[in-house]
C-alpha cells in the first residue's frame, strides 16, 4: 500500500469529495509494492479474504526474506511455503520477529509441512462442532503433502481433522473412519501410487472431495502422472482434483468452501 496514495484518498472521503463505496472500490485496486524482485499484492487481502502467500521454492534466501519483511509489515498473519530445512535455517535468524505488547508475535517453520508462518495475532480457535475438513493420505509418505494441506487450512483458520496411512492396500483401516468421514463438510485426500483412495472416499462421502496427487511411487507412476490421471477419471462424483504435490492449493480451497459454509450458517 502506498502512503501517500492513501493519504490522499482518505482526505478525499474526509472533505467529502470521495465517498465511501467509491473509495473502497479504489482500495481494491490500488497498485502493487515492487520491491524490484518481486511485486507484492498486498490488497489481496481484501480482494479474496486471504493475504498473498510466499511460494519460496527456487527463490533465493535473500529474496525470501525481503518479500516476508515486506508483508510483515502490512500482514498481522504471513505465510511461506515450500521453505527447505536449510532455507529456514538461513532466514529464521534474519526474521527474528520482536514481541509486541501482548508478547503473541512469533515465527514457526514445521520441517514436514515445509511451512513457515509469521503471526501477529492468532486467530481464535475453531468451535468443536465448527463444520470440519477432514485430510485423508493413503500412507506415510504421502505426509508431506498432507501436512501442507491440513496446516494451511488450519492457519488460515479452519477446523481441520487428519486420517493418515488409510490407503486401499488395507482399505479396512479406510471403513473403520465411516463416522469422521460421514460428519466432514469437504475431504482432501491426498495418495500417491495409483491414487486410488480418492475414488473410495468420493463413493462414501456426500461432501466434496480434493483430491490431491502426489509424486509418490514406483517407476511406473510417472512422478504423480498416473495418480493424477485416475482422480481426473474417477467415477465417484463430486471429486475436484489439485495438481500433483499441491497440498497448499487442495488446504486452501477447503478453507473456502468451509468459510461459505460458516457464512452461510444462522
Amino acid at each position: 500500500m502506498d502512503p501517500n496514495r492513501l493519504r490522499r484518498l482518505l482526505a478525499d472521503v474526509q472533505s467529502g469529495h470521495v465517498d465511501v463505496e467509491a473509495a473502497l472500490d479504489q482500495l481494491r485496486t490500488l497498485p502493487y509494492d515492487d520491491i524490484g524482485d518481486a511485486r507484492l499484492d498486498l490488497h489481496r487481502s481484501l480482494r479474496q479474504g486471504l493475504p498473498e502467500v510466499v511460494f519460496c521454492q527456487s527463490k533465493t534466501v535473500e529474496q525470501v526474506v525481503d518479500i516476508l519483511r515486506r508483508l510483515w509489515q502490512h500482514h498481522d498473519r504471513v505465510l511461506a511455503t515450500r521453505v527447505s530445512d536449510d532455507m529456514a535455517a538461513e532466514i529464521q535468524p534474519q526474521l527474528q520477529v520482536p514481541p509486541d505488547e501482548a508478547g503473541s508475535a512469533r515465527i514457526h517453520y514445521d520441517p514436514v509441512s515445509r511451512l513457515l508462518a509469521l503471526t501477529r495475532t492468532q486467530l481464535p480457535p475453531p468451535a468443536p462442532d465448527a463444520p470440519y475438513a477432514l485430510v485423508v493420505s493413503a500412507g506415510t509418505s504421502d505426509l508431506p503433502v498432507a501436512e501442507e494441506a491440513a496446516q494451511t487450512a488450519e492457519f488460515l483458520g479452519s477446523r481441520t481433522e487428519r486420517v493418515y496411512d488409510v490407503g486401499v492396500a488395507g482399505v479396512h483401516r479406510l471403513l473403520d473412519e465411516q463416522e469422521r468421514l460421514s460428519g466432514a463438510d469437504v475431504v482432501v485426500s491426498v495418495a500417491g501410487m495409483e491414487g486410488a483412495l480418492t475414488s473410495v472416499v468420493g463413493g462414501l462421502v456426500a461432501c466434496p472431495v480434493i483430491g490431491v496427487p502426489t509424486s509418490v511411487g514406483y517407476g511406473a507412476h510417472f512422478g504423480g502422472i498416473a495418480p493424477l490421471l485416475a482422480m481426473l477419471n474417477s467415477c465417484a462424483p463430486g471429486v475436484a482434483v489439485v495438481n500433483i504435490d499441491n497440498g497448499f492449493g487442495a488446504g486452501l480451497y477447503a478453507h473456502l468452501i468451509l468459510r461459505r459454509i460458516q457464512r452461510d450458517l444462522p
